[in-house]
């Protein structure tokens, strides 16, 4: 299940550093990182669906998200709360991401993540100046999508049950309209599943389609797989965009997809030095409004 995703990544990188003896950098801040997004998780709490299973269904079959902004239901104190932890996560490793600056790592960081920033991560519009001032960009919204992923989270627990089956086939979040960050093929008739870099939501979409530009001319489709057959990545040479996979014939289905992003970061290196690139969230949104 969604919600204990986060708790159950804590759990196993604890199990891989004692394996181990230690973690990669990378892996023992992903492991602070969970830590943390768990506690928030537990003060949200269940949320219940705010919308009815009519609308539900409508919005489903007119190819809209079933979350909006003014629907989220997010306490501001605890937001608050997690902007500044997670940015303390973030402060702890400069030698993995660029120095936080100091007005960022108060205790009263969080005021700066006002609702009108959050609707504007969102919306994949600008962010205020309160918040980009001194830091990357990059690195701020790696910094919010972290903080609001917990939200996000529990909103999907509330919903993913609604989308069934072939109800959603769109290359957005049927949750959040978030972009899909991840694909995997399903254990029992290896279709091919996407993953909502936002809120970890999975939806079925067609095999043979770029989940980006969304074209199908088969000579501009390739993909490239690893030695075990484990990991695929699938390159669009029309809009050079990429997509990580994993095959969960061979992988199992406990396999956990938010992990697999940091295990599979090689072949986020490997794209790009041929020349493809992530997909920009922020387009995915504009596209799906």
């Amino acid at each position: 299940m969604i919600k204990d995703t986060n708790s159950k990544i804590v759990k196993k990188l604890k199990e891989q550093e004692k394996e181990e003896g230690s973690l990669p950098l990378l892996l023992e801040f992903y492991k602070k990182l969970a830590g943390v997004q768990t506690v928030t998780q537990k003060g949200i709490g269940l949320i219940e669906p705010t919308i009815s299973s009519t609308a539900i269904n409508r919005r489903l079959a007119q190819g809209q998200p079933l979350v909006r902004f003014e629907e989220l239901a997010i306490d501001g104190a605890l937001l608050r709360d997690a902007f500044t932890r997670v940015i303390a996560v973030f402060a702890q490793y400069p030698q993995l991401f660029s120095v936080i600056p100091e007005r960022l790592k108060t205790t009263k960081a969080g005021r700066l993540l006002t609702k009108k920033a959050v609707k504007a991560w969102f919306d994949g519009k600008t962010l205020p100046a309160t918040l980009t001032e001194g830091i990357g960009d990059n690195l701020l919204q790696a910094i919010i999508q972290a903080t609001l992923q917990p939200f996000l989270s529990m909103h999907a627990l509330a919903l993913i049950d609604h989308v069934k089956g072939d109800i959603w086939r769109q290359n957005y979040c049927p949750i959040c309209g978030g972009s899909p960050d991840l694909a995997f093929l399903e254990t029992e008739v290896a279709g091919r599943g996407l993953v909502c870099s936002r809120c970890d939501s999975e939806w079925m979409y067609q095999r043979l389609q770029c989940p980006y530009c969304r074209n199908q001319d088969q000579s501009l489709l390739t993909f490239s797989e690893d030695e075990q057959g484990l990991y695929r990545l699938y390159q669009c040479k029309k809009c050079m965009c990429y997509l990580k996979a994993i095959d969960l014939r061979k992988a199992g289905p406990e396999t956990l997809m938010p992990l697999e992003r940091i295990y599979t970061l090689h072949l986020d290196t490997q794209a790009q030095e041929m020349g493809y690139r992530p997909y920009d969230q922020r387009q995915i949104q504009q596209d799906s409004q």
